[in-house]
């Protein structure tokens, strides 16, 4: 590892009417990782950030990979910073992260320093049509939040700051409390779980009684299930090409898993249904996939896809308008579900510590990238946590 280097070019914070607590001192400098080329990361140092009005200082004590940071590092999409890609302009990537309030900005007091609190990833700017909507992760200002714009809309990790490093910016808007019961990495599966909640309410909220197929038993794909189960779906179904990924899927709630390898899942799922699903959530993204997604669903149901498929993909269009389907596409954890997903997990109502399996410590993220690139050891969900921890600590799989 070389000796961090040091970011020049951050201008200085502005603490003026922040809140602090000598219980909790703030340094000057903090390390943080920094995305240069692409996939190239240095561990540089940076000022800590002075959180503004409406706004927290959270210092990190762990943070998920997800798969859409490997897209960020690789291709850049989709994060945007100054209006373009986000390779050497001083970034720090990384999203799903949870820690302790270290700092308050001018005139917060829904939050208390030492709390707590995981995160939503997006806040919109409020002042654009679809914020005033509620489509927050559909801001119109997506992007306008770093280097020279202010548009107050922030998406850490996409187009502001985000959380591979020591401390984060985050609004109050986007922090939810962490219950004493709760680890620091079962916290960081909170945003993972709420885009699976998104996910079902946009396809038509509390779903107790249809029938839901998940496509993909992927980290988001694997909380659907448990949160399509909690909010009381049946049957849930599981289609995936992973036997150990199938079988945590059962633990999570799923009645039924399919083989895509060896079973036709069309027929397989109308067997289970009778005339189609209610709801299909699409985690993988392929072409096979939406179309297997299109010729499941049941006249008048509805699919989300939930995955970025890398090329344009063709489907049976005609098959969805004959059939009265509603397709939606999601964008991150919106409408406040990391809320919801939050109080169903404290409840113990699904246990998303099964789709954990692997913590590196931040000196090794690099490492932590690869398992989580490659699988490494059937890695699913990598945590990266700013605890030290030995060697033999690395893996949790269960």
């Amino acid at each position: 590892m070389k000796k961090p280097s040091k970011i020049t070019n951050t201008p200085t914070p502005d603490w003026q009417g922040v809140t602090t607590s000598q219980d909790m001192p703030i340094p000057g400098e903090m390390r943080a990782w920094v995305l240069g080329d692409p996939e190239q990361l240095a561990l540089t140092t940076k000022p800590v950030p002075a959180p503004g009005k409406a706004e927290a200082l959270v210092r990190i004590d762990a943070v998920a990979i997800c798969a859409t940071d490997l897209e960020i590092l690789k291709y850049g999409t989709p994060a945007l910073i100054e209006g373009g890609a986000p390779f050497n302009k001083s970034f720090t990537p990384g999203h799903e992260y949870m820690g302790t309030i270290a700092a308050l900005g001018p005139g917060v007091d829904e939050f208390a320093i030492g709390d707590r609190v995981t995160v939503e990833i997006h806040a919109g700017c409020g002042q654009c049509k679809r914020c005033r909507m509620g489509m927050y992760t559909s801001c119109h200002n997506y992007g306008l939040n770093y280097g020279d714009h202010d548009k107050g809309h922030r998406a850490n990790g996409f187009t502001t700051n985000g959380g591979f490093a020591e401390y984060a910016i985050n609004n109050i808007n986007t922090m939810i409390k962490v219950p004493d019961t709760m680890t620091d990495e079962e916290a960081t599966l909170v945003v993972t779980a709420g885009t699976s909640m998104y996910g079902l309410t946009e396809l038509g909220g509390l779903v107790a009684g249809e029938s839901v197929v998940i496509i993909g038993p992927g980290p988001i794909g694997l909380l659907a299930v448990a949160v399509a189960k909690a909010l009381g779906a049946s049957p849930v179904v599981l289609v995936g090409t992973r036997e150990n990924r199938n079988a945590i899927g059962l633990k999570l709630g799923a009645d039924h898993t399919i083989d895509a390898r060896n079973e036709d899942v069309v027929a397989r799922v109308m067997e289970l249904t009778g005339k189609g699903a209610d709801y299909v959530v699409d985690c993988a993204g392929t072409e096979t996939t939406v179309n297997q997604a299109v010729h499941m669903t049941n006249r008048g149901g509805r699919i989300c896809l939930a995955a970025f498929p890398k090329q344009a993909v063709s489907f049976d269009l005609g098959a969805l308008a004959v059939n009265n389907i509603y397709l939606y596409g999601i964008r991150g954890e919106g409408r406040s579900a990391t809320h919801r997903a939050m109080a169903f997990m404290a409840d113990k109502r699904f246990d998303a510590r099964l789709v954990h399996t692997h913590t590196f410590p931040m000196d090794d993220l690099p490492t932590a990238l690869r398992y989580a690139r490659d699988r490494v050891d059937d890695a699913i969900k990598v945590v990266v946590s700013m605890r030290n921890i030995s060697d033999s600590a690395k893996s949790t799989a269960k």
